[in-house]
């Protein structure tokens, strides 16, 4: 593992119990993330995305396979689950993810108040700062989340994540709920917090223009399996795997003449990729072939 790498995910599978045996969501997946680089993993829904990053935080143990935080083992079959503080997830709705019973200040300080703080002006000062981070006002600290917007509700789940240093951040669809114009103010926000505070985040969603501005290289999911690799430039300049031209022709363009005579791609799998393998076909940029077991991306 390099030393710049805070998150190495080799090998893992993610199996649920099914009525005839197991249900495959995570299908032997390796890549690394390294340290304040936005990591971007896309596919369609259902493809494992979100079990991915679930794995990742701890919520789910792996069925094969090991994660790896600072060089540290965090998920294995063999390991005892515990919730690592300095990785935090920002979630697709909003609305859902607040408690509507608890204010903001309650909401943003919960995480801190668990890890042992009790000094409550040092909890205030810190949820003050929160909250000036992401653009909102200390003031709104004694509202409740239905007296906010949609954008404004996930400004305040973003302040929670980062008010506990985070070296990680998850963000599992984080602008999809949201209208067009703040999806524009989020990533933003988001990309300017990743530079000033040093954070590492991994991007999951299925928007590829949202994943292309703002992710540094990008994985392309598919049935559990991550199909292709390359940085975000690259990826989009030269894609080759099926799966991954399939998903760029689904793009709108903005010229209606030219979206007129756009030919979508029409992807059929016809490999199961049961003998695979990553290969390098250029600097960085590795596409799933038929070979030996897979390796590390």
């Amino acid at each position: 593992m390099e030393n710049n790498t805070i998150l190495s995910v080799k090998n893992i599978s993610m199996n649920f119990p099914a009525k005839r045996g197991f249900y495959k969501a995570v299908r032997n997946i390796s890549f690394d993330i390294k340290k304040g680089e936005t990591f971007g993993l896309v596919g369609e829904s259902g493809c494992g995305k979100t079990t991915t990053g679930r794995c990742i935080i701890n919520l789910y143990k792996v069925s094969d396979g090991q994660i790896y935080f600072n060089n540290e083992l965090t998920n294995s079959k063999n390991t005892k689950l515990k919730i690592n503080p300095k990785i935090q997830m920002i979630f697709q709705d909003p609305a859902s993810c607040l408690n509507p019973r608890m204010t903001v200040r309650e909401i943003i300080s919960e995480g801190l108040i668990i890890q042992g703080y009790k000094d409550k002006n040092l909890i205030q000062k810190k949820v003050d700062q929160a909250l000036i981070k992401v653009g909102l006002l200390p003031e709104y600290a004694g509202r409740y989340p239905h007296e906010f917007s949609g954008g404004q509700k996930q400004r305040i789940g973003i302040a929670r994540a980062i008010i506990m240093e985070p070296e990680l951040i998850i963000a599992d669809e984080p602008v999809s709920a949201l209208d067009v114009s703040i999806k524009a103010q989020i990533i933003n926000l988001l990309n300017d917090l990743r530079k000033e505070l040093n954070i590492a985040v991994l991007c999951i969603a299925h928007d590829l223009s949202v994943t292309k501005y703002f992710s540094d290289r990008i994985a392309v999911m598919h049935s559990g399996k991550i199909v292709e690799t390359a940085p975000s430039d690259e990826l989009f300049k030269n894609p080759l795997h099926p799966y991954t031209k399939s998903l760029l022709s689904a793009i709108p363009l903005p010229d209606p003449d030219e979206e007129a005579k756009r030919e979508q791609i029409i992807y059929k799998e016809e490999k199961d990729y049961k003998n695979a393998n990553f290969k390098e076909v250029s600097p960085e940029h590795f596409l799933l072939t038929e070979e030996e077991t897979q390796g590390e991306i």
